[in-house]
């Protein structure tokens, strides 16, 4: 089967080569798609010079667009998720995403953080779900609403489409991985705006 990797990508050009990296060595994936939000630093050279697909949208529109765009761009029968920013992310942790569904024993994965940073463990302990890191059938995405307007409720998209088609999903820790915080990547301030916003469109899309 067709396992395609997509990392979606907003200005992630000081981190987005490890994770890259990591995932060129991890042996089930068939293909790599990283979709460039409108970034406007160097993430779109890095990508690129790693040998992968880069797919470039032309401003920032959201991780749901950037999902979707990724999703368009592939006839993979297995899409893999994973965010530009983690930290500690091996090719075994992909591989663990990616096995289950290769093989049959869950329609759809999730990945949460473990022994990595205290503050992403916690909050991954506090909402699993809202996990960028997991793998899907790409047949049970096939009547998935429209999410190009997710933005950051694109997790919850997944979660509520994946309950109402009853996908059989399972958890895989990734241990010892972490995330980046906004705050850490932009700034105190605009940094704060930016979970702000995330929690929003989180919010949003629970309802």
């Amino acid at each position: 089967m067709k396992v395609s990797v997509i990392i979606p990508a907003y200005n992630e050009g000081a981190r987005i080569q490890k994770v890259i990296s990591a995932v060129k060595k991890a042996g089930l994936p068939s293909e790599i798609i990283v979709v460039s939000d409108g970034s406007t630093d160097d993430t779109v050279e890095i990508a690129g010079s790693e040998g992968v697909n880069v797919v470039e949208l032309p401003q920032n529109q959201g991780k749901g667009a950037a999902v979707k765009a990724g999703v368009c761009s592939t006839d993979a029968e297995i899409y893999v998720f994973i965010d530009a920013d983690l930290v500690g992310l091996t090719p075994e942790h992909v591989d663990s995403l990616i096995r289950p569904v290769l093989e049959g024993e869950a329609d759809a994965t999730l990945g949460v953080f473990g022994g990595g940073r205290v503050s992403t463990d916690f909050a991954q302990k506090v909402t699993p779900g809202l996990s960028g890191q997991r793998a899907v059938k790409a047949a049970f995405l096939e009547n998935l609403p429209s999410i190009e307007e997710s933005g950051f409720g694109v997790e919850v998209m997944l979660n509520k489409h994946l309950e109402r088609h009853h996908a059989k999903v399972k958890r895989v820790e990734l241990h010892g991985v972490s995330q980046i915080l906004k705050e850490e990547k932009m700034g105190s301030l605009e940094g704060l705006a930016a979970r702000i916003k995330m929690y929003k469109d989180i919010v949003t899309h629970m309802k």
